[in-house]
């Protein structure tokens, strides 16, 4: 069992506050991406950063913006170290944070209920109020919280976006894609 000491929960909470560059409504805690936060002598911390997928643009920004933070929180030398494993998933964003995406407009990734490989599969654009047992269920509207969305475009601004729009409202939003 790995022990975290104060001062490494508090370095976690300062890492974590960082908000995230491409969606800035969330900070890096919340998306679930610090991982954690190792002392390694009297100035010096490295920080474990998975992102949220290999190829991911923002992985740079993220790291330079911790470092940025703990630097003017008095750590004169901060490693930011990519994990990979276990891999980020769209289950590690917080309630917080589905909370905040959805008041952004941003429709929350569905909670899948059990961990695992995501079934992929093509079928209609539509979503429904009365889903499979087997389905995550729909994707609903956060402008009017309908369950009849429709899907435009399988990637919007980001590639962990889906373009959807609302039968209700007629809105467009994005969707965060679960992984």
């Amino acid at each position: 069992m790995v022990t975290t000491t104060p001062l490494e929960a508090e370095l976690l909470e300062l890492a974590g506050s960082v908000p995230d560059p491409e969606l800035p409504v969330l900070t890096l805690r919340e998306l679930g991406v610090v991982r954690a936060v190792h002392a390694r002598g009297a100035d010096a911390v490295e920080v474990e950063l998975t992102p949220t997928y290999t190829g991911c643009p923002a992985v740079e920004a993220m790291s330079l913006d911790i470092e940025r933070v703990l630097r003017e929180h008095g750590v004169r030398e901060v490693t930011v170290r990519r994990v990979l494993a276990p891999a980020w998933s769209t289950d590690d964003i917080t309630d917080e944070g589905r909370r905040k995406l959805r008041e952004f407009g941003i429709a929350p990734p569905r909670v899948r209920s059990a961990s695992g490989p995501v079934r992929v599969e093509l079928g209609p654009t539509r979503t429904h109020s009365a889903p499979r047992e087997e389905d995550l269920g729909p994707v609903r509207c956060p402008h009017c919280g309908s369950a009849e969305t429709e899907l435009l475009s399988r990637f919007s601004s980001t590639a962990c976006k889906a373009l959807r729009r609302c039968l209700a409202c007629r809105e467009p939003f994005d969707h965060f894609k679960e992984l």
